[in-house]
């Protein structure tokens, strides 16, 4: 039977569309891109961190990681979200360096606890569940300012409010009883114990974990079932996940180091002639693998989730008055200068919780225009700058007070301000966070990279070796990395797409 071509065309379905480049920025980047990147950062500034301390230490690899994400993953979003969205992540990767952990580690490469098996897998669990909690909260922020759900200034400050509540209620639960002089410690105590070393006498650190573990489930609670957050709730968990298996992971670099001394000198330095890496410095080691494994699997986390990721969240509200910004940062930066760099009993307890050091931040984020800048640039950089200084010009001497003021105080933080006052007051346009992102991401990079490798005492590769010399080597690599990501990627502005297309985007993924 002949069939007409004109009729059996017209029977035919209309062709579905074809993916266009909208539909991929929509989609975001590769896998690959997103976790090498992210590695890169994560590896870097938890490494970095090592030098500098727990909170605001660990708020580097947070500033970087999320700076990596945010720029990848929403190429159409204007400045004020993305540096919102960095901001977040940076202060809540802080709130972890309140556990205490060095103990912990010792559990799986003390001298005295070499081949204790027990000991061993102990430490390791510890340290997946501190790992898990650090990043946990990062991912859960992460999640919470890239989501389709909107959260207030004030909805934020009663979560944070309510966080620390969880915070004692933990503690009283899972981090009691304490009382060292009769040998009474928690039933799940992860830092040195006289179960380990009977005969030894040993000096217990009070540990927070259990608080903090109620903490972010509350607000795992929180976000999927109050706020029903579907990226929240997943990027919660997929930190969790990332922080436990990159913590124990890279542990077990440095255990198996502290396991077999002489067959790792062996193999460096007989079978493979490489005798300059025969004192490498292993604990930071350990913290660079943990950095640069759980950035990679935070961003893998986040890319099998990227549908859930708000394509563009338009204009947001400022609801504090500039003069408000302004005194609201001068009584955050005093605080924490002083946390920092001095001792005071009553500001210690307060600061040493973590949490609450993070009340006025993530209002102010939320609900400032400036503040998200100040936050993610001069006020991440002062301490760290501040440390560099001391460690530096204070007590090695290795240049004179007034250069060092000016070279590792002045310079970086006045930069970091002006750069925080230009895209903090300029026009708002849509896809203008990726100029604020690339440049944020560039200067972070080779700030931080610079004040550490003067901490460092500039280990050239081509000087003779120091046990800093390997990590240094790495961290210029991921500074070189994240240097080609920041000028070479996402150089095409997206373009507007209709509700239709969207949804043509999402159905053919």
């Amino acid at each position: 039977m002949d069939i007409d071509s004109t009729e059996l065309q017209e029977q035919l379905p209309e062709p579905l569309p074809q993916p266009t480049r909208v539909q991929n920025n929509l989609q975001g980047p590769s896998w690959m891109t997103a976790m090498v990147l992210s590695a890169m950062a994560g590896g870097m500034g938890w490494g970095i961190r090592g030098q500098y301390g727990h909170e605001t230490g660990a708020m580097i690899a947070g500033l970087l990681v999320s700076l990596v994400l945010v720029f990848l993953f929403c190429p159409r979003w204007s400045s004020l979200p993305a540096a919102r969205a960095v901001a977040m992540v940076t202060i809540a990767i802080s709130f972890g360096g309140s556990m205490t952990y060095g103990q912990t580690v010792g559990l799986t490469h003390d001298g005295p606890l070499i081949g204790n098996r027990d000991a061993l897998r102990w430490g390791l669990l510890g340290l997946f569940i501190k790992g898990g909690i650090w990043i946990g909260f990062a991912g859960a922020f992460l999640g919470m300012s890239l989501s389709k759900k909107k959260y207030t200034s004030q909805e934020l400050a009663l979560l944070m409010i309510s966080l620390i509540f969880l915070l004692f209620l933990g503690v009283y639960f899972v981090n009691e009883p304490f009382r060292p002089e009769s040998r009474e410690l928690p039933l799940f105590y992860f830092s040195d114990h006289w179960n380990w070393e009977p005969d030894t006498e040993l000096v217990p650190r009070r540990e927070r974990w259990g608080g903090l573990l109620f903490a972010l489930s509350g607000l795992l609670i929180y976000v999927t079932i109050g706020k029903k957050d579907t990226l929240a709730g997943k990027m919660t968990l997929w930190g969790f996940l990332a922080g436990g298996i990159g913590f124990s992971l890279g542990q077990c670099i440095q255990a198996a180091h502290a396991w077999n001394r002489e067959a790792f000198h062996s193999l460096f330095v007989q079978d493979l002639g490489w005798d300059r890496m025969a004192n490498i410095n292993w604990w930071n080691m350990m913290e660079t693998t943990f950095g640069a494994v759980f950035g990679a699997i935070l961003a893998l986390g986040l890319w099998l989730n990227r549908r859930d990721i708000q394509s563009d969240p338009g204009a947001l509200p400022v609801e504090i008055p500039n003069s408000a910004e302004w005194l609201l940062a001068g009584i955050h930066v005093t605080a924490l200068a002083t946390w920092n760099f001095y001792s005071y009993r009553y500001l210690d307890f307060y600061a040493d919780l973590a949490l609450t050091m993070g009340i006025l931040p993530i209002v102010a984020i939320t609900a400032g225009r400036i503040w998200p800048y100040l936050l993610a640039l001069p006020i991440t950089a002062l301490p760290i700058a501040g440390k560099t200084l001391k460690q530096l010009c204070y007590e090695e001497s290795s240049i004179p007070i007034e250069t060092g003021w000016g070279i590792y105080m002045a310079a970086p933080l006045g930069l970091a301000v002006l750069i925080a006052l230009y895209f903090g007051y300029r026009k708002e346009r849509p896809g203008g966070g990726k100029t604020f992102l690339r440049c944020a991401l560039l200067f972070t990079t080779w700030l931080y990279f610079s004040l550490n490798w003067a901490f460092f005492h500039f280990p050239w590769p081509w000087e003779p070796w120091t046990s800093r010399t390997p990590n240094g080597i790495f961290f210029a690599i991921c500074a070189i990395g994240l240097t080609l990501g920041a000028l070479f990627l996402n150089r095409r502005q997206p373009q507007d797409e209709s509700p239709k297309t969207e949804e043509a985007a999402l159905s053919s993924d």
